[in-house]
């Protein structure tokens, strides 16, 4: 009886896995950043309205952060785990959504090609849940993050080498 029931869920999982999901669009935020092509890891420089000699608000030095820091947070193969170098990226979001306390982002995690469809789908949520975890850590409230896995049904860039893999081994930042 239990293999019984353990077959009717994981086919009820392969069925589900299987179904086709449109990705819902970011909600509209006048004051977020704008969102980067997937394969940069730079936005372009927001507008601060400070002009020269006048001190930057708050607001305005979060926003100038991300666009030198980036939307992009990247992982070596298998790993959820952050690497150091993204300690950057995730203190400037951090920081960002401190000082917007309205605004919500969306966490999307990413995986390369390789391995099974749902393998890198729950791959793509523990890194989305990785970086949830590091923005937690530095003050973000819980309820201004979402995560959301694409697994690898969203590559950053097309190929089939290391060079492309490590670009599609990623969570990004949509706000």
């Amino acid at each position: 009886m239990r293999n019984v029931s353990f077959a009717v869920l994981m086919a009820g999982v392969i069925m589900l896995a299987g179904c086709k999901t449109t990705p819902v669009p970011p909600p509209a935020a006048p004051t977020a950043p704008a969102q980067t092509n997937s394969s940069t890891n730079t936005a372009p420089a927001p507008s601060t309205n400070a002009s020269p000699g006048q001190q930057l608000t708050a607001e305005q030095a979060a926003k100038q952060a991300l666009s030198q820091t980036g939307f992009v947070v990247y992982f070596d193969y298998d790993s959820a785990e952050l690497k150091p170098e993204s300690a950057a990226v995730v203190a400037a979001h951090a920081k960002y959504l401190g000082t917007n306390s309205n605004l919500k982002v969306r966490l999307e995690g990413n995986t390369d090609e390789r391995g099974s469809r749902e393998y890198n789908i729950g791959l793509g949520e523990r890194r989305a849940q990785s970086v949830r975890k590091a923005l937690m850590l530095q003050g973000v409230a819980d309820g201004q993050i979402t995560t959301l896995s694409y697994g690898e049904e969203r590559p950053a860039v097309d190929g089939h080498d290391e060079a492309a893999w490590a670009k599609n081994r990623r969570v990004e930042f949509a706000y």
